[in-house]
């Protein structure tokens, strides 16, 4: 399929609740049967996997890579707290076993944008300091920023301040199309302005009214996107994430339907 593959993040089963937290192994069998070649997992859903012995058979049984370890945190002092250390460097360890894996820290936005130069500066502060103790130890390390409203990297200004303030020494830049054009922003646009930073890509749509659509429903142009990653040499992942509302209910359907939009739309192109 060339320099370009196409994985599957696990937030589709995280949005009914508690329901499928341990359940990754059948996760993962929903995403091979849809298509996918690898997982992005976020931490809270590894249960007996954070045994890296366990989640090497459990990948290997499902014909999958470990493509991203999404980790999410607050991050609100100028320095991690003793616990977001410990857990950081509780995942570094574990991916010492994965060294393809890209470590991808999330923050947990909050309630509103308050404060929001000391929050942004401190947020900066800790992904730097985490992701040179990961590069320390050979792993890879990206950003993802997001858009809820309390999130405090969501507009294009924060945007610049957010990828001019981190170490791209120690840490690259993951765009989620999604959430760049629910700030408000073209995600090609930003795309094309930061590609020097880019380690890994997420893919969402979007409606017209700035809700969440499946994928392949809304107005984001993933062609276009796919294409110009294409033109301009993208050795990398591209991570299916989708956040309609039917995965509250379906998110197995959902995956494996957009497993068939991918295989029709976005592996074709990969493939000429």
């Amino acid at each position: 399929m060339g320099n370009i593959k196409i994985a599957c993040e696990t937030y589709t089963w995280q949005m009914p609740g508690e329901i499928y937290k341990g359940r990754l192994g059948h996760i993962m069998k929903i995403m091979s049967k849809s298509g996918f070649l690898g997982i992005e997992a976020e931490t809270s859903f590894f249960g007996d996997f954070s045994d890296p012995i366990k989640m090497k058979e459990e990948l290997h049984k499902n014909d999958l890579e470990l493509v991203a370890l999404c980790h999410v945190e607050d991050w609100l002092h100028n320095k991690e707290t003793e616990e977001e250390k410990a857990n950081s460097n509780k995942w570094i360890k574990f991916l010492a076993h994965f060294p393809k894996t890209i470590y991808l820290p999330v923050q947990m936005p909050g309630q509103n944008r308050n404060n929001l130069k000391e929050r942004q500066n401190n947020l900066i502060s800790c992904i730097n300091n985490l992701s040179e103790r990961a590069a320390d130890k050979g792993i890879n390390c990206s950003y993802h920023p997001n858009s809820p409203s309390g999130s405090v990297f969501r507009t294009e200004e924060d945007y610049k301040i957010l990828l001019n303030g981190l170490n791209n020494k120690w840490v690259g830049y993951t765009p989620d199309v999604g959430h760049i054009a629910k700030g408000g922003m073209d995600p090609l646009s930003i795309i094309k302005e930061y590609r020097n930073l880019i380690n890994l890509v997420h893919y969402k749509d979007m409606n017209e009214d700035l809700s969440w659509a499946q994928t392949g429903d809304g107005i984001i142009d993933f062609v276009g996107i796919t294409n110009f990653l294409l033109e301009t040499n993208y050795k990398g992942w591209i991570i299916m994430e989708d956040e309609c509302d039917k995965c509250i209910t379906f998110p197995d359907e959902v995956t494996l339907e957009d497993g068939f939009y991918i295989n029709r739309n976005i592996k074709p192109l990969l493939e000429n």
